[in-house]
């Protein structure tokens, strides 16, 4: 197309168009006029991305340069290649222990909690279907991923699941700034509304302003009606910084939420949720405060008729 008045209002008229329906998209959730363009586009390329994030295995890449090393001629060649080899499948090996880590704190908070999980991993980053902050994980419908399911790993909350496709799911995080889940403080029980911000901390609006708030202080679900899109009892966060109480009816404190969003691998979407809210079940121990090391003062008296450096004195 040429660079013509005409080709520029063109263009200026599809960019308005885009905007458009993004927000009629994201205004009407469910009843959305393009989900079904949405979920077909789901259906056609999820299997793509999910293909091309199994087949990007830095072991299965290592093993093939070692093999190919034995063509070349150049013995020095081969060496350096099959030092790269080495060294890619050793970091392979330290991703797969730190991988069977998350998974075994996933097990943990998920055991804690009575939640029936479906494991997934993270297969692409992105600002996906009008939402700011998402990832795509390799589970969906035909795994029994449903919208508005509860997604957590081993550290808390990650998110809710918020468009399906057969073979991959949408996941909106919990720092997305369109993103807001009831929250209930550890031990006191008291109830606020935690909104994401990003790349910064959580705000939360507690509905008590005049709740008694510490830095220091944890937060789980408070979980939603039939439990979608929360369950009760995942771990949010950390209180960090409580606003200054000036007798209104709420107050605001922010929290540094548990899950590192930037470095999502191993997920687990909440399937079936527990039969009796956990409460703070969930949340891992707090580790036990360093005790003070015991000092000792041992006072000498010297004996009598002994000078003051120790020697006897004399007469």
């Amino acid at each position: 197309m040429r660079d013509t008045r005409e080709s520029r209002l063109l263009l200026v008229l599809l960019i308005a168009i885009a905007f458009a329906l993004i927000t009629v998209d994201i205004r009407t959730g469910e009843e959305s006029p393009v989900d079904g363009a949405r979920q077909a586009a789901a259906a056609v390329f999820g299997p793509v991305e999910k293909g091309v994030a199994k087949g990007v295995d830095p072991v299965a890449n290592a093993i093939g340069a070692v093999r190919d090393s034995g063509e070349r001629h150049n013995r020095i060649a081969t060496l350096e290649r099959e030092n790269t080899a080495l060294k890619a499948k050793l970091g392979s090996d330290d991703q797969t222990r730190s991988r069977i880590r998350e998974l075994d704190e996933m097990l943990k908070r998920a055991g804690a909690g009575q939640y029936g999980i479906k494991g997934a991993e993270v297969i692409a980053i992105g600002a996906a279907q009008g939402f700011s902050w998402t990832v795509t994980i390799d589970a969906g419908s035909k795994d029994g991923i449903e919208r508005d399911m509860t997604v957590l790993n081993g550290d808390g909350l990650v998110g809710r699941v918020a468009t399906v496709g057969p073979d991959t799911a949408t996941v909106v995080l919990a720092n997305d700034p369109d993103f807001t889940v009831g929250t209930r403080l550890e031990k006191t029980g008291e109830l606020g509304f935690a909104t994401g911000q990003g790349d910064r901390e959580l705000s939360v609006q507690m509905l008590n302003g005049k709740a008694k708030i510490n830095t220091g202080d944890r937060l789980v679900t408070f979980g939603s009606r039939g439990n979608k899109p929360f369950v009760p009892g995942v771990p949010i966060g950390e209180v960090i910084k409580v606003d200054p109480s000036r007798g209104d009816l709420t107050r605001t404190i922010w929290v540094r939420p548990f899950v590192g969003f930037s470095r999502l691998d191993i997920v687990g979407v909440v399937v079936m949720p527990p039969r009796v809210d956990p409460r703070d079940a969930v949340l891992p121990p707090k580790p036990e405060a360093p005790k003070p090391t015991p000092t000792v003062t041992v006072t000498v008296t010297p004996s009598p008729g002994a000078s003051a450096s120790g020697k006897p004195a004399e007469d």
